[in-house]
C-alpha cells in the first residue's frame, strides 16, 4: 500500500548515529503527527506501519515511519533499550519540527520506547502495536510498568494470539486495547482464520483513525 503524499526519506543525526524518517504527509491540513518506528527484529516495511501510511494522511494525519539509527546502519541487532531511548529523543525534534502534537508509536520494541519517553518528550499519546508485554512463555517478566507508566492517552493494538502477551494477559489501566482477533505478534492471521489478512489490517486502521480523531 502506498500513497502519493510520500515525501523524500529525511536523515536525522543522533547521538547513536543517523535515523531515518519517511514522511507521509496528510493529503489535507494536518491535524497531528504519528511518529511509529519498527521493533526489534524488523523494519517499517512491517505489515501494520505500512497500512498506517497507507490510511492516515487522508484523516488529517501525517505519518512518520522512523528508522531507529542501528538499523539504518544495517546491524542486524537492536541495541539496550537505554540506547534506543537516546535515539528517539535524538529524533524528535524533527518530529516535532512541522508544528503540530505529535503522537509517540511504534510496534513492539518501538512501542516500549514510545511508553518510558513519552511524557519526558511532551508526546501527545501513544500507539503501542503488538507491545511486548513479556517475552514469548516468560510472563512473570512483565514490562506492565512501560505501559501503564507512559502518563498519556495509549491505544494497544494487540494480535489476539501474540505469544508476547494476549490481550487477557494485559493488566487493567488507563490505555484502550483494541484486539486483533487470531492475529499474531505481527498481526499475521492464519488462512483458517475468521478475518482474511486485509480485514486483519483494517481492524488496526480503523482503530487508530477513530483513536486519532478523539484526540485534540
Amino acid at each position: 500500500m502506498t500513497n502519493d503524499t510520500t515525501a523524500p526519506a529525511q536523515d536525522v543525526g543522533t547521538e547513536t548515529g543517523t535515523a531515518r524518517i519517511t514522511w507521509h504527509h496528510a493529503s489535507g491540513r494536518a491535524r497531528l503527527v504519528l511518529a511509529v518506528s519498527h521493533g526489534a527484529g524488523g523494519g517499517i516495511e512491517a505489515r501494520d506501519l505500512v497500512a498506517l501510511a497507507a490510511v492516515l494522511p487522508a484523516h488529517g494525519v501525517t505519518v512518520a515511519l522512523v528508522e531507529q539509527p542501528w538499523r539504518v546502519a544495517g546491524k542486524k541487532l537492536a541495541p539496550a533499550p537505554k540506547t534506543l531511548d537516546t535515539g528517539w529523543r535524538g529524533i524528535w525534534p524533527a518530529l516535532a519540527g512541522p508544528g503540530l502534537p505529535v503522537i509517540s508509536g511504534g510496534r513492539s520494541a518501538g512501542a516500549r520506547v514510545a511508553c518510558r519517553t513519552a511524557t519526558e518528550l511532551g508526546a501527545r499519546a501513544v500507539l503501542a502495536l503488538s507491545f511486548p508485554l513479556h517475552p514469548p512463555g516468560k510472563p512473570e517478566k512483565s514490562r506492565a510498568p512501560e505501559l501503564l507508566g507512559a502518563g498519556v492517552p495509549t491505544l494497544v493494538v494487540q494480535g489476539g494470539n501474540d505469544p508476547f502477551g494476549r490481550p487477557a494477559e494485559f493488566p487493567a489501566g488507563p490505555h484502550e486495547l483494541v484486539e486483533v482477533a487470531g492475529a499474531d505478534h505481527g498481526f499475521a492471521v492464519p488462512r483458517r482464520a475468521d478475518l482474511t489478512q486485509e480485514d486483519a489490517l483494517r481492524v488496526v486502521t480503523d482503530a487508530v483513525v477513530r483513536w486519532t480523531g478523539s484526540l485534540h
